[in-house]
C-alpha cells in the first residue's frame, strides 16, 4: 500500500513539473516569436525631427498626452501613437521608437491607451 502512495506521488510531482516547464518553455517562444517580428518594422531613428518623422511615415494616429516641461531638467516629453509603433519625443527630437505589442489575443500587461 505503501508502495502505491509512494508510485502515485512521485507521479503527481513529475506530471507537476512537467506542466510547469512547458508553460516556461511557451512563454520563451512567444518572446522570440515577438523579437523577430520587431524586427522588420521600419522605427523612426533616434534623432529625426518631428517634421522628419511627419514627413517618412505620415501624420500619426494620435498625440498623446505630453508629460513633464515643468522644469529645465525635466523637458517635454511628446508620443506620438502609430498603429504599429509609438515615437517618444524629447520636444522636437526622436528619443525613442518602439513596436506596439497590444492585441486582442496576448495575456499579461495592456499598453496605455491614446487619450
Amino acid at each position: 500500500m505503501l508502495n502505491r502512495v509512494s508510485a502515485f506521488l512521485g507521479i503527481a510531482v513529475l506530471v507537476t513539473a512537467s506542466l510547469g516547464l512547458g508553460v516556461t518553455a511557451r512563454a520563451e517562444t512567444l518572446l522570440v516569436e515577438r523579437v523577430q517580428q520587431e524586427r522588420g518594422v521600419p522605427l523612426p531613428a533616434r534623432g529625426m525631427t518631428m517634421a522628419q518623422v511627419e514627413q517618412q511615415f505620415g501624420a500619426p494616429a494620435s498625440k498623446l498626452t505630453p508629460a513633464g516641461g515643468d522644469a529645465p531638467l525635466h523637458p517635454t516629453i511628446n508620443r506620438w501613437a502609430y498603429d504599429s509603433f509609438t515615437v517618444y519625443f524629447e520636444r522636437d527630437h526622436v528619443i525613442s521608437a518602439v513596436v506596439n505589442r497590444v492585441s486582442s489575443n496576448e495575456i499579461g500587461p495592456k499598453g496605455a491607451t491614446p487619450k
